[in-house]
């Protein structure tokens, strides 16, 4: 599966520029990166959380982790991480663990790093653990555009 038949939709609908590159299959985010040869800070992931209110994506480079506490305290929220089997169910046609960061496609809330925006090029999984979609980061964060932004990431301690 080259890449998620919503997700090409969604860049499609949008017309953005993008390629797709095949890579081993990985299991990780670093071992995606260095996969496909991209470096883990352009490697856009995406952590899906939630509460009361519902679900949220929240995109940050696979280089940083996102401060819960941090996050919900921006949000005004009482957020935690959403359990395996809702991902899914909201993610049909995507591999378990291959998620792409665009919730917009998914009719998900999303909220990014700023440090998303400082990318020069980013680069997310297409849907599956074989391939990987390379962008612009301008164009990147167009396509998050209205999307509510922020810092709260830190640095991977592994």
């Amino acid at each position: 599966m080259p890449i998620a038949p919503r997700l090409r939709w969604y860049l499609d609908l949008h017309g953005v520029d993008y390629e797709v590159i095949p890579h081993p299959p990985s299991s990780t985010s670093a071992e995606t990166a260095r996969n496909a040869s991209i470096p883990l800070d352009r490697l856009a992931k995406p952590v899906v959380v939630e509460d009361e209110l519902g679900y949220l994506m929240v995109v940050v480079p696979a280089s940083r982790r996102v401060d819960l506490e941090r996050l919900s305290e921006e949000m005004q929220r009482d957020l935690e991480l959403a359990n395996e089997r809702e991902l899914i169910a909201l993610f049909p046609d995507c591999e378990r663990g291959a998620v792409p960061p665009l919730g917009s496609a998914y009719r998900i809330p999303t909220v990014y790093d700023d440090s998303i925006a400082e990318l020069p090029e980013v680069c997310f999984e297409a849907g599956d653990h074989e391939d990987v979609v390379r962008m612009r980061g301008d164009v990147f964060v167009r396509l998050l555009e209205g999307s509510r932004h922020g810092r709260f990431s830190v640095p991977n301690d592994r």
